[in-house]
């Protein structure tokens, strides 16, 4: 593995600034290693995640975890929750094991390792530490309007335009 490959740009940087909130978990800590159990090394098990002190105009949410650092062009999407109501304010740990799983009318979008679920993060032994950004996104519209068969992608860039704040936290994670 090229370890000398520059790091990966944050991949909320170059959007448009927009307010933020606070996200918690049970499971991970800002900054710190991802725990096994959320990884294909160990349960392969969605974190739990709370948020609140989000803006009043807020009409659902979008949950990402977006890995910028995967040795593609384009990252690795390893988790995608649409069209979550906003009065859901947390997800269970193991609530991304499918759409079963998931409050009200929200559903996940297929990850880049092509299940509609979470996928934890594996990534090539040897490599440096990936960063893996676990997002909420505030949205002033109840559903993007998306299907289960869109990518993680389009969400990105249809959030993009409904976005009133948003929420991250990142953890990382090493083999």
């Amino acid at each position: 593995m090229n370890l000398d490959r520059p790091l990966a740009q944050d991949p909320y940087e170059k959007l448009p600034t927009v307010p933020s909130f606070a996200l918690t978990s049970t499971d991970i800590t800002d900054g710190a290693p991802l725990p096994v159990a959320h990884t294909q090394d160990g349960a392969n098990t969605s974190p739990q995640l709370s948020w609140s002190g989000f803006p009043e105009e807020t009409k659902g949410f979008v949950v990402t975890c977006f890995d910028p650092d995967a040795p593609t062009p384009s990252g690795f999407w390893h988790w995608t929750v649409v069209d979550l109501s906003a009065d859901v304010t947390s997800l269970a740990q193991g609530e991304g094991e499918s759409d079963l799983m998931l409050p009200g009318a929200a559903f996940h979008l297929r990850n880049d390792g092509g299940t509609h679920a979470y996928v934890g993060s594996a990534p090539p032994e040897g490599d440096r530490p990936h960063r893996y950004y676990f997002a909420v996104h505030a949205l002033d519209t109840e559903t993007l309007e998306l299907g289960e068969d869109d990518s993680p992608t389009k969400c990105a860039f249809m959030t993009l335009f409904h976005t009133v704040a948003r929420a991250t936290l990142v953890a990382t994670y090493q083999r």
